[in-house]
């Protein structure tokens, strides 16, 4: 896989069982991309562990007064320094794509499983760690990719010099032989305290992302409560505790860096002052005693990716832990559509089992729960994708067909969900309602119904360099130079333009006013007239409007009628409705049930 050709048209399944098994799936993926990284850092690294050879040729035939051997030796360093530039040019190019293209799969599989998900995702993850998977764990997985086909180059390149030189030289080979490997593996020791160093550190930034991303979500209402100043001096406090844990984990490492610098000079003081004696006693010439000090020198070199690779998987295994943590999240756990059900639609009549809620193909029904929570979690329900999937695992029914058993882009297609904090991407209005649709709801319509003049107004006049056409008007990050009525009536006009099954709209009027809730209302029924409308609210002005209106308390289904009628005939509706305090709901549900005690006596 090149960079030109992302991204991949299937990123794969990933192992998820744990983020080492996650690591070594990736590293399969990758396979051809390391395979030919290892092959030019092989030929850089060999390339380097040749000069040696090369110089001691030369020394020797210097000494020897031997021209032709001084002209072989300068062809040699001619040849292995072109292998060199060729090997390193080569080795850094397809190390940076193994890292590009190995954060590209990571970053598709969770696009995908955020698209999997929706706003459930934030419900099971925090905000501030989807935001640090996908940014900064990211790019340290791809470190680590990077990283192992660099290592894998250096440790073989190691073996060929300690055989070589053993082979060369056997008296001082033995001594670079058995001194390299424990150069190799020193720091092994020090890694688990520097891994929980560094661990610590992650956590205590994951912390501060997450504190600092509340905190521009909420910078609105910060400001209207005065909590500005509030609010910064934790996030300094975390940004302290970041800054020493992060120089709590440099220290390690520096350790670990200086231990890779020392223990190479030993080994090389050792060499020289064995191999001088050697030289003297004249049981190797000069050249031999030039060319063994050399590559020990460069031995260096190759050494220093046995530290990287060591940062690289102590940074990059937490990292793949929450990665996996998040792919591991799943939508529903029943299993796939059967085969030759890829394409298989469902409509009709909208039925929750667990709660014993029913919504008539094409009416319009209001639901009324009393707690915006469990409102927000029956409308995820309602759509197929709740937070917790309940202990039966019982789906909801759309036409008889459990929405467990679609395909994810058939379920999306007949249920879409609009909850109660909707978000606007950043875009002209043009690319926000450009939304994939059935293609019988105009975009004008949409926005009609919606209410939207105003915003419209708003962005005409907020427009210097398109005519004044809102539809070309770029609306900001998350909506945030809208107010939230304007925002809300938008999320609702891109909901109507998908023109769905069935839509379930969880408090879609909560932020306008009494006379344009009014008018959204009778503008959504006339647009969604026999389409299946669920609307989630306790709003009279909403619910007056509906041609039915269903109860649930408690979790479950206990009245449904108009609101006119529930209103007459059921204390707990009215308590919701007209916010009723406990006394006045237990002294009206008292009297329900004298009124029933003296019918049933007159009957």
């Amino acid at each position: 896989m090149q960079i030109r050709d992302l991204p991949y048209a299937d990123p794969g399944v990933p192992d998820i069982r744990s983020g080492a098994r996650f690591l070594v799936w990736l590293g399969r993926q990758q396979l051809g991309g390391q395979v030919k990284s290892l092959l030019w850092g092989l030929l850089h690294h060999l390339g380097i562990a040749g000069l040696p050879l090369g110089i001691g040729i030369a020394v020797q035939a210097v000494v020897d007064r031997d021209g032709g051997r001084l002209a072989l030796a300068g062809g040699l360093l001619v040849v292995l320094g072109a292998a060199i530039a060729t090997g390193d040019v080569m080795l850094h190019r397809t190390a940076v794509t193994n890292w590009i293209t190995a954060a590209a799969r990571v970053q598709q599989l969770l696009s995908r499983k955020t698209a999997e998900l929706g706003s459930v995702l934030t419900r099971r993850v925090a905000a501030g760690e989807v935001v640090a998977v996908s940014t900064g764990d990211v790019e340290k997985i791809g470190w680590f990719v990077e990283a192992l086909s660099r290592f894998a180059a250096g440790a073989v390149a190691l073996v060929v010099i300690c055989v070589g030189l053993t082979v060369y030289q056997p008296a001082l080979g033995v001594v670079v032989a058995v001194g390299v490997p424990v150069l190799a593996l020193a720091v092994l020791p020090l890694l688990p305290r520097a891994t929980r160093r560094a661990d610590v550190q992650r956590e205590k930034a994951g912390k501060a992302t997450e504190l600092a991303s509340d905190t521009v979500a909420g910078l609105r209402v910060l400001r209207g409560i005065g909590g500005e100043d509030l609010f910064l001096g934790r996030y300094r406090a975390a940004s302290q505790e970041v800054r020493r844990a992060a120089v709590h984990s440099a220290r390690m490492w520096a350790l670990i860096a200086a231990i890779q610098v020392v223990l190479p000079g030993v080994l090389l003081i050792v060499v020289v002052a064995y191999g001088t004696r050697l030289a003297l006693d004249g049981r190797i010439t000069v050249g031999e005693l030039v060319t063994v000090y050399s590559a020990v020198a460069l031995t260096y070199h190759p050494l220093r990716n046995f530290e990287e690779i060591a940062m690289a998987y102590s940074f990059s295994r937490p990292s793949a832990k929450r990665a996996a943590r998040v792919l591991a999240l799943s939508r529903t756990t029943t299993t796939a559509a059967a085969d030759g059900d890829e394409g298989r639609r469902a409509t009709g009549d909208l039925y929750d089992p667990l709660t014993g809620l029913l919504a008539p193909a094409g009416r319009f029904t209001a639901v009324v729960c009393g707690d915006p929570d469990v409102a927000g979690r029956l409308a995820d329900r309602l759509g197929g994708h709740p937070a917790e999937p309940d202990a039966d695992h019982t789906s909801v029914l759309l036409g008889g067909v459990p929405l467990d058993e679609l395909t994810l882009d058939s379920a999306r297609t007949a249920v879409l969900v609009q909850d109660k904090d909707p978000v606007l991407l950043s875009g002209t209005l043009s690319e926000l309602l450009d939304v994939p649709a059935s293609g019988a709801v105009a975009a004008s319509d949409a926005l009609a119904a919606a209410q939207c003049d105003d915003v419209l107004d708003a962005l005409a006049q907020a427009s210097v360099d398109t005519g004044g056409d809102p539809m070309r008007t770029r609306i900001t990050e998350r909506g945030r130079s809208l107010s939230g009525g304007q925002r809300q009536r938008l999320a609702l006009a891109r909901s109507l333009v998908a023109d769905p099954e069935v839509l379930v709209l969880d408090e879609p009027t909560s932020a306008v006013d009494a006379h344009t809730e009014s008018r959204v209302a009778e503008g959504v029924k006339a647009l969604r007239k026999a389409r299946t409308t669920v609307v989630l609210a306790s709003s009279p002005l909403l619910l007056d409007r509906a041609d039915r209106v269903v109860l649930v308390h408690e979790g479950q289904a206990v009245a449904v009628g108009t609101h006119r009628e529930l209103l007459a005939g059921e204390p707990r509706y009215r308590a919701v409705v007209t916010r009723e305090t406990d006394e006045e709901l237990a002294a009206a549900v008292g009297r329900v049930g004298e009124l029933e005690a003296l019918e049933g006596e007159s009957a």
